[in-house]
C-alpha cells in the first residue's frame, strides 16, 4: 500500500489515467492496441476475400459455365 501512496503522490493528476505513446500525441497504448487489432482482422478479411473472387473468377464461374477461361 505505501508503494501504491507514493506513485499517487508523484503522479498527482496523472494517477489512473493511461500512458499515452508519446507525449504530444493523443492517443493511449489502449487505442493503439485495439487499432492494431482492427486492422489485423481487416487484412485479415481483406486476405479472405481476395481468396475467395480468386477461386470464384479461376474455378467456380467456369464450371456453372459462367465464362470461359482463355
Amino acid at each position: 500500500m505505501g508503494e501504491a501512496k507514493r506513485r499517487k503522490e508523484a503522479l498527482g493528476e496523472q494517477y489512473g489515467q493511461e500512458e499515452r505513446i508519446l507525449p504530444w500525441v493523443p492517443i493511449s497504448k489502449g487505442q493503439a492496441d485495439a487499432f492494431y487489432q482492427w486492422t489485423t482482422r481487416g487484412a485479415w478479411v481483406g486476405i479472405a476475400m481476395m481468396i475467395a473472387l480468386w477461386l470464384t473468377v479461376r474455378f467456380i464461374g467456369p464450371a456453372l459455365g459462367w465464362w470461359d477461361i482463355q
